[in-house]
């Protein structure tokens, strides 16, 4: 059964934000990358690659909330409504796979279903309701 979490966009606080979830929830985060991280980081302004490209924050029963700062010099622009995402996480490539295809019929693809740089198949869109989806598997966590 795949599992569900919440996936927050945040413009330019995603950091500060976290922190104050690790306050009131306690662990540790599982992930914290910045921009200046990631391979096309090189190119984004010095302020841009501060920012939070993604932070992971388990907060009990295998709940995570995540989340990523919404970069204008990337095409984006943070609103209230598009501030998250469900993640759904599948056990396997196939599951996956389907579960993008059937969620994202009608809807409006943001990014192709892919293998990403770090070691998981995704892939994000808009379903025909308006819900905005991103659906992973993660090859690491299998191995």
């Amino acid at each position: 059964m795949p599992t569900l979490n919440p996936y927050l966009n945040f413009d330019g606080n995603a950091e500060e934000a976290f922190c104050f979830y690790k306050s009131v929830f306690g662990g540790e985060f599982t992930s914290v990358q910045h921009f200046k991280d990631v391979p096309e980081g090189a190119g984004l302004s010095v302020a841009d690659q501060k920012k939070i490209m993604h932070i992971a924050l388990p907060i009990g029963n295998g709940d995570i909330i995540m989340a990523t700062d919404v970069l204008e010099s990337l095409g984006r622009a943070l609103q209230v409504g598009n501030n998250f995402y469900i993640t759904i996480n599948g056990e396997s490539e196939e599951e996956t796979k389907h579960l993008y295809k059937e969620l994202s019929a009608g809807g409006n693809i943001e990014m192709p279903l892919q293998k990403a740089f770090w070691g998981a198949l995704f892939g994000m869109f808009e379903d025909k309701f308006g819900i905005q989806w991103m659906v992973t598997y993660d090859y690491t966590e299998q191995q």
